[in-house]
């Protein structure tokens, strides 16, 4: 899709636009998206640590994110890198609903012996809570500290925003597994974003970092509308493959009928 000067909030519904967050966003109006799910770059190449420091990744030397991102290196300074993720929210502040909310996904990390728990970026912004995503399993390249199991969804909510019926009653804790087959280096797991979207009355669901399109395809399944952008040629590709394919084989469909569904601990 080309981007339009013209703001009609229509001319982006169930679209993947492949370009950068930031600058199509200033294409979308005021106020007119319900719900944001998404999660950036972590900037872990920028990282001091053994894991992901020049290439190095030890028995972790071919996971994908060593590998990195197509079209993103993951590396910039890091007060550039704070900048750039501010200025992504503040357009994602300005384009939700009043009752609107955003579910930003980061992850807390120590550099340089220091925790990093990512207030310089959150800072200002109406955090409502903080909700704790545990993942299973991992591998800690490093022995001053222990093996970081979880990553930080912040709820940053405007003024008028509720939560969905009996959705306040899931805790702030949730578990779910890593998404295991997917070619993008760091894949939403499908069951992690049906809990925000179906926590949420939202109509306009968008993703301003798509990677594989998980937000969009759990968006589709539930009969919402998805917006998502997405700088990679590759994985805006990889995302209509999968909205395609889930018209006729249902990911968020088959997600509701397992038994791998787990409630909240």
């Amino acid at each position: 899709m080309e981007i339009s000067e013209k703001k009609d909030i229509s001319e982006f519904l169930n679209k993947i636009i492949c370009g950068r967050c930031e600058e199509v966003m200033k294409s979308i109006p005021d106020e007119s998206v319900d719900v944001i799910v998404t999660s950036p770059p972590y900037n872990l190449k920028n990282s001091t640590g053994n894991g992901m420091k020049d290439g190095r990744g030890g028995k972790w030397s071919n996971a994908a994110l060593i590998k990195g991102y197509d079209n993103y290196d993951d590396n910039m300074p890091y007060d550039k890198y704070i900048a750039w993720q501010r200025d992504c929210l503040t357009e994602m502040y300005r384009i939700i609903k009043n009752d609107g909310a955003i579910f930003y996904n980061h992850k807390w990390r120590v550099q340089a012996g220091l925790l990093q728990d990512r207030h310089e970026i959150m800072e200002g912004f109406p955090v409502r809570q903080i909700i704790i995503w545990k993942r299973k399993g991992g591998i800690n390249f490093n022995k001053g500290y222990f093996l970081p199991t979880y990553e930080v969804i912040y709820l940053i909510a405007k003024p008028d925003f509720k939560l969905a019926p009996k959705a306040n009653s899931y805790g702030d804790i949730w578990e779910f597994m890593q998404e295991q087959k997917n070619a993008h280096p760091a894949p939403f797991p499908v069951a992690l974003i049906d809990r925000i979207v179906s926590s949420t009355t939202g109509q306009i669901i968008m993703d301003p970092f798509m990677g594989s399109g998980t937000t969009a395809v759990v968006a589709a399944g539930l009969n919402r509308y998805y917006i998502g952008i997405e700088l990679s040629p590759a994985y805006c590709k990889m995302a209509e493959e999968r909205l395609v394919k889930n018209k006729t084989d249902s990911e968020v469909a088959k997600f509701h009928q397992s038994t791998l569904f787990e409630d909240v601990i």
